[in-house]
């Protein structure tokens, strides 16, 4: 149980740094007097930080092994987190976040490609629901504890935080993880090239279409995290921390989602579970927009129907990254690490064209959505017809 503790710990400092900082956006816009979409920049570049850094944390993985990776990786976490706290300017902050994201990258990736390493296909669905149901819950206060914090101090205590966490995290990781890439494995098949396995994923159909789904579903998260600030703070004129209390009911969603993954991907299936949560995420992020057009946007409007895209994302998730770290058994960092940037790259894209059109269209990030939700559930649908 300590082992998987610290795979939880560790793949808890990437989303918990994204989502602690996201109630204080709207505050940014008037410390640093800059726009809308600037500010929304601090939460773009840190997800291109982590898209980015996946490419490389697999591939190396797998050639050197995932502890030495692991280990830098949060050394980094720690140091960028103090230089958050320290920025004097917008332009500061958005190059330490950059920083913050290649460290926090390390735990999101490798703690997926480790599980691969120990557990066969439908295991890892299972293996992967139940750790993400565990970490979930530390992001799921984040945003509150950050919009305390950005009330009580400033948005830099929450930086302070986070380098704490890292720190304990970073202790326990030397203390108790052990190596599950040993030598001998390093040595097979394209794993000696760090570019090889890369190539020989993207001519896979199947890598390509889980990866895409993936991606697509990242998209109306992270669409809903650059827009729901907006939204609460605004236009519905709540503040940053009764965005953070709200935030909780729609990561209880993604909590019960991937309890369902641990529990019924081996008997369900994989393909099925994630055909169920892309339907979930579909009628949610619809009847969301619906509201929105229909001129009854409130907070239950909001994160209610959020709260069944979560749901969904909890089947779809686990499930797809199983799916596409098992496409090829010998790359399985570098599916982790490609599989894992597309998702970022997806989700940087929506957020930052949600940021920077919410200020003329509030209700874009509604549209990005339900868009991005239907082509997740297509994507999926036409690869599996294809195999068949």
């Amino acid at each position: 149980m300590t082992f998987y503790a610290v795979l939880v710990a560790m793949s808890t400092t990437g989303p918990l740094a994204m989502n602690i900082f996201v109630p204080s956006i709207p505050g940014l816009m008037r410390e640093f007097e800059a726009t809308s979409g600037t500010v929304q920049l601090t939460l773009t570049v840190y997800l291109a930080g982590i898209a980015i850094s996946q490419l490389f944390y697999g591939p190396l993985s797998d050639r050197f092994g995932r502890r030495p990776a692991i280990l830098i990786g949060l050394s980094l976490y720690v140091v960028a987190s103090q230089l958050c706290a320290l920025a004097t300017s917008i332009e500061t902050l958005m190059a330490a976040r950059f920083l913050q994201a290649l460290g926090g990258a390390a735990g999101m990736v490798l703690s997926r490609a480790i599980v691969r390493d120990l557990h066969g296909r439908e295991a890892a669905a299972s293996v992967l629901g139940y750790i993400t149901m565990v970490w979930v819950m530390v992001p799921m206060f984040a945003p509150a504890l950050g919009g305390l914090l950005d009330e009580i101090a400033t948005w830099r205590a929450s930086f302070h935080v986070l380098s704490i966490f890292g720190m304990a995290v970073l202790a326990l990781t030397v203390w108790k993880l052990p190596e599950t890439n040993p030598p001998s494995a390093r040595d097979a098949g394209v794993g000696r090239n760090l570019t090889a396995g890369a190539v020989a994923l993207v001519r896979e159909s199947r890598f390509v279409g889980y990866t895409m789904t993936l991606g697509l579903c990242s998209a109306v998260f992270f669409s809903f995290l650059a827009g729901a600030p907006f939204i609460m703070v605004e236009v519905l004129g709540r503040t940053p921390l009764d965005y953070g209390l709200w935030f909780m009911l729609i990561s209880i969603g993604y909590i019960t989602g991937n309890f369902l993954s641990g529990r019924y991907s081996q008997t369900i299936g994989i393909d099925r579970m994630i055909t169920i949560g892309n339907g979930l995420a579909v009628v949610g992020a619809v009847t969301m927009l619906g509201a929105g057009l229909a001129g009854i946007l409130s907070p239950v409007t909001l994160f209610g129907p959020m709260l069944l895209v979560t749901l969904g994302n909890g089947l779809t998730i686990p499930n797809g990254t199983a799916a596409a770290v098992s496409v090829l058994p010998k790359t399985i960092g570098a599916a982790a690490g490609l599989s894992g940037f597309t998702q970022m790259a997806i989700g940087a894209a929506a957020s930052q064209v949600t940021g920077s059109l919410q200020g003329t269209t509030p209700l874009v990030a509604l549209w990005i959505m339900a868009a991005a939700a239907v082509l997740a559930s297509l994507t999926h649908q036409t690869m599996r017809q294809r195999d068949h």
